[in-house]
């Protein structure tokens, strides 16, 4: 198993669109120095939150390389290459490394649903496969791709037939099975915890790294959680962990990744539209929504709250 010192919060990047719905990779540069000014240790590129099953290969590709490019050296950089095709998601994990990725990840396949622990390892393994020098970390997100299977015998499955096995990101409320994973073989693998509005949850109980999508917008309140858990100082923690949740709660009333698109273009850096079938705001909507975010933002929770 990879050992990595891999940790922090890292953003699990947006995808900015041209008028057209092609992807502006133009914007990723200025992208990587918002994210390293909202004091980010790390980037998520091509999952969930970046619109990743929605692009081609070649975007993926194009994507991938230029955040790689631009946070070279400044920024830790882990892709995600799942697909449901294995052999396609192979090819993305060698483009990976090839343009020197910090890390892959992959979710599994979930067209074809996955129907035991040794299927998964072996998907996984055969993705992985295509990276032989490149930390590998599962994505485990349950509620898309159907795949919910205790994780602690995953690990120790796929311990011995993934070489490159560094961890996983772990999206799903099972705090329980996540602690299992934290301490599984004396902690040698790394977790991100992916569920931001839980974070605190998660950092108790050991987590070091999470990846999220609303550390787009919100990176200092969630940050807040480790520094004052790091400080000793459990109410503060709490205390930003609720404004988390406030902020989480505002931005999924609406088309999620649209409205977090909406947050970052106002910030400076024109993000265009969703692809189908995500759905865009409209303008009204978007103006409602900037406001409401501006006032939750600016809430200070108490712990009593």
């Amino acid at each position: 198993m990879y050992t990595t010192n891999h940790q922090g919060l890292f953003a699990a990047t947006l995808t900015p669109m041209r008028p057209d719905g092609s992807v502006a990779v133009e914007q990723v540069p200025a992208l990587v120095e918002y994210y390293l000014d909202q004091r980010l240790d790390g980037l998520y590129v091509n999952g969930s939150t970046g619109e990743g099953p929605s692009l081609t290969f070649d975007e993926r590709c194009a994507l991938a390389e230029a955040f790689v490019k631009a946070a070279k050296g400044k920024m830790t950089v882990i892709v995600q290459v799942g697909h449901n095709s294995v052999v396609t998601a192979r090819k993305l994990a060698a483009h990976a490394e090839s343009i020197g990725a910090d890390g892959i990840s992959a979710k599994p396949p979930s067209y074809f649903r996955i129907d035991s622990p040794a299927a998964l390892v072996e998907s996984s393994a055969y993705v992985a496969a295509g990276a032989p020098k490149t930390p590998f970390y599962y994505y485990h997100i349950p509620s898309l791709t159907g795949a919910a299977f205790p994780m602690g015998e995953y690990l120790a499955l796929a311990e011995t037939q993934i070489p490159t096995l560094a961890g996983m990101k772990f999206t799903s409320q099972e705090l329980d099975e996540f602690q299992i994973c934290l301490h599984w073989n004396d902690g040698r693998a790394t977790l991100f915890w992916g569920v931001d509005e839980a974070l605190l949850s998660a950092a108790v109980l050991g987590a070091r790294g999470a990846i999220g999508s609303t550390y787009n917008v919100a990176a200092s309140v969630f940050r807040g959680v480790f520094e004052s858990l790091d400080r000793g100082d459990l109410p503060g923690a709490r205390r930003h962990q609720l404004h988390g949740v406030r902020i989480v709660r505002t931005i999924i009333n609406r088309p999620f990744l649209a409205a977090l698109k909406a947050i970052v273009t106002r910030a400076g850096i024109p993000m265009g539209g969703v692809r189908l079938p995500n759905r865009d705001l409209a303008s009204q909507e978007r103006e409602r929504f900037l406001a409401e975010f501006d006032e939750v933002m600016r809430e200070t929770p108490t712990a009593a709250d």
